[in-house]
């Protein structure tokens, strides 16, 4: 075995042990490119190893998905097969696992009309609503990861040579997954460990507000009373821990619905399902978008907000020091999974009901009550950089800071 395959053995085992914490007699489910074939393949036999009782492996391939927009008739597209939303239901409903290789191409619908993107991401988020709810309310385990294609590389190394460029994505993905480390399982525990440290910080904290300053941004952000920071990993419906973003180097939890004033401005570009946005600005009045700016991808950001009400709000707030692995590689990913890692970041759209205490059993009506936003979106967008400062306002009105130049202050 070669020093690339034995990194790739210690990946898979990593994502099966740590990513899926796939259990004895468990279903995991995979959603894979085609081009990550090999890994694919190493996963499905750690999977078994680890005593899966059934592996099912779903291969997508962009150019069969780019050929239904550029050749379908128009009525494609408000479609979504009934039986693969139930599909995943089944699959969340029996406590199977969920993995998904998640690297679009911010190039893949280049040329194509956006309204088409924008009605089949809908009909999607619409016949999926019930999964997307087993998703956010942990029910199950799930988890996303990255592996390397020709066009994610392309983009992220353009400077190389093309026969070096997905090396150089395997050598990027293996070292923000700790892979090189003698025993990754255990690095990764002591991470883990780590997160949960910064977030039991926080959650001691109790702020009611946070304040953000950098250029382009002056935003103030209410944080609802019962809201619960979270961070590493995720315990599902029967007590499984299971990690949701590898990487990950993020503590979340979420805004108030009606409490977020001012303007932030993005600090790296959001592909938004194979378009991209670039150098955008929100500004909020009583926690909704009220107008809005981007040099690239305009058009997409408004196909975003124009989801539904909810789209207009935000769901979720991560703190991630600038200081960080991934940011520290100095790169732009043009993958939010691997980009709101490096960077602080907000998503518009629905939080997840665990970041508020009890949400987990809240309807709808309830969780708006209690301040937490509901959508068929959830779209993380980075706003960190190293000239961000965000004070936080204890319950008594103390203002201390939380960030200084994009690091802890606490």
């Amino acid at each position: 075995m070669n020093a690339f395959e034995n990194h790739l053995e210690k990946y898979a085992e990593l994502v099966i042990r740590i990513g899926v914490n796939l259990q004895p007699g468990q279903i995991l489910f995979i959603e894979s490119p085609l081009e990550t074939a090999e890994l694919t393949r190493k996963i499905v036999k750690k999977a078994y190893q680890a005593g899966a009782k059934y592996v099912e492996v779903h291969w997508d391939d962009e150019q069969v998905t780019r050929a239904r927009f550029e050749h379908a008739p128009d009525d494609s597209f408000s479609y979504y097969p009934e039986w693969k939303a139930r599909m995943m239901e089944q699959l969340s409903e029996g406590y199977g696992a969920l993995l998904n290789i998640k690297v679009p191409d911010p190039d893949l619908y280049r040329g194509i009309d956006s309204n088409k993107v924008t009605t089949a991401s809908k009909a999607a988020a619409v016949a999926r609503q019930t999964f997307q709810g087993y998703v956010r309310n942990k029910k199950f385990s799930w988890c996303l990861i990255k592996a390397p294609t020709k066009a994610w590389a392309s983009m992220v190394f353009p400077e190389l040579p093309e026969v070096e460029r997905v090396p150089a994505m395997w050598d990027t993905v293996f070292r923000m997954n700790r892979v090189y480390h003698e025993d990754p399982v255990a690095e990764w525990k002591l991470h883990i460990e780590q997160l949960k440290q910064a977030r039991r910080r926080l959650n001691e904290k109790k702020y009611k507000e946070l304040r953000y300053r950098a250029p382009g941004t002056d935003l103030t952000l209410e944080l609802p009373e019962r809201h619960v920071w979270m961070g590493g990993e995720a315990s599902n419906d029967l007590g499984v821990s299971f990690v949701a973003n590898m990487p990950t180097e993020e503590v979340y939890s979420l805004p108030k619905r009606s409490g977020v004033n001012g303007t932030v401005r993005s600090t790296k570009p959001l592909n938004l399902n194979g378009r991209l946005v670039d150098r955008f600005s929100l500004t909020f009045k009583d926690g909704k978008v009220v107008d809005y700016t981007a040099e690239v991808g305009l058009e997409h950001l408004k196909s975003l907000l124009e989801t539904d009400e909810g789209a207009t709000y935000l769901g979720e707030v991560a703190l991630v020091p600038h200081q960080s692995p991934i940011s520290n590689m100095n790169r732009v990913f043009y993958n939010t999974g691997v980009d709101e890692n490096a960077s602080c970041h907000l998503a518009l759209g629905s939080a997840y009901p665990f970041t508020i205490e009890g949400g987990t059993k809240m309807s709808k009506e309830e969780l708006l009550a209690c301040g937490a936003n509901t959508s068929l979106a959830h779209v993380d967008f980075m706003i960190g950089s190293a000239e961000l400062d965000i004070d936080g306002v204890l319950p008594d009105g103390t203002v201390e800071p939380v960030f200084r130049k994009g690091d802890w202050a606490l």
